[in-house]
C-alpha cells in the first residue's frame, strides 16, 4: 500500500512523527515539506499530495495542518479525492467504510500523538465497504464535478 504524507508548517513535526510511526507498515513518501518554512500555505501540499494520490491509483494520502479542515477543502477540489477529516477512530473507519475516502486528513493542534496514530492506522486497514447505495452515492459526487 502506497501512502504519500505531507503537511504545512503547523502540522510539519506532526508528520515527521507519524512517518516515522507508519514507516514500518506501509510504503510512505513524504511530499514535504523537508524544513519547517513558517510562512507556508496549506493548500500547496495538499495539492502535491492529491496529485500523487491521483497519479496512483489504489493509493491513499494523508495531510496535516492545525485543524485539518483546510488541508480537507483544497483536496475536495479535485475530482476523484475524497479527503475526510477524522477525529476520532470510528469517523475514520466510517469515511473508508462508506466514502471510500483516499485522503486522511489530521489536525496537529486538537490531537494528541497516540490519537493521531490510531486513527492512521484504522483508516489505512479498513476497506470500502463496496455496497451499492455507497457506490451510487460516490458516484454522484464525482458527477457533479463534470457539471459544474
Amino acid at each position: 500500500m502506497e501512502v504519500f504524507v505531507g503537511a504545512d508548517h503547523r502540522g510539519y513535526e506532526v508528520k515527521n512523527r507519524l512517518m516515522s510511526s507508519l514507516g514500518a507498515k506501509y510504503q510512505i513518501t513524504d511530499l514535504g515539506p523537508e524544513q519547517l518554512d513558517p510562512d507556508d500555505d496549506y493548500n500547496d501540499i495538499a495539492i502535491k499530495v492529491v496529485k500523487a494520490v491521483l497519479a496512483h491509483p489504489g493509493s491513499f494520502g494523508i495531510l496535516i495542518c492545525g485543524s485539518a479542515h483546510g488541508v480537507a477543502i483544497q483536496a475536495n477540489r479535485f475530482k476523484g479525492i475524497r479527503a475526510i477529516s477524522a477525529y476520532d477512530e470510528k469517523l475514520a473507519q466510517i469515511g473508508r467504510e462508506h466514502n471510500d475516502a483516499n485522503v486522511l486528513c489530521l489536525s496537529a493542534d486538537f490531537l494528541d500523538d497516540n490519537k493521531i496514530d490510531s486513527i492512521a492506522n484504522i483508516f489505512l486497514n479498513t476497506n470500502f465497504s463496496g455496497e451499492e447505495r455507497h457506490k451510487r452515492r460516490i458516484a454522484k459526487l464525482d458527477q457533479m464535478a463534470d457539471e459544474i
